[in-house]
């Protein structure tokens, strides 16, 4: 039996959809650096950027459209939100992303 007759092209259409939301939401050097860091533990907004260089509007706005699109979590502690990475996709893509990108000995 061929098993390419077998592919579920609605289940198909539904992961492609999916993925390419993840990869548009990804498709910002301010998120990639966030996720980055956020690979890492959970930071404060002044950690953030600090270690980042990202102003502070920026990265308000961008770790806002990564709360919605449920990439990252928050907690309150006393004045402080820390964020920290919620999505198993997000943190696999970014493993990925920094093992051809980053990584020691990766020539550029």
């Amino acid at each position: 039996m061929d098993q390419h007759r077998n592919l579920d092209l609605a289940a198909m259409q539904a992961a492609a959809a999916q993925a390419c939301g993840l990869l548009k939401t990804l498709a910002n050097p301010d998120r990639l650096l966030l996720l980055c860091q956020l690979t890492q533990g959970e930071y404060c907004v002044s950690d953030l950027a600090a270690q980042l260089g990202i102003g502070q509007p920026t990265l308000s706005q961008q770790l806002g459209v990564l709360r919605n699109e449920g990439l990252v979590a928050t907690r309150r502690d006393g004045k402080q939100i820390y964020y920290r990475l919620a999505s198993d996709d997000a943190a696999a893509v970014m493993q990925v992303l920094y093992a051809r990108f980053c990584a020691p000995g990766r020539e550029r």
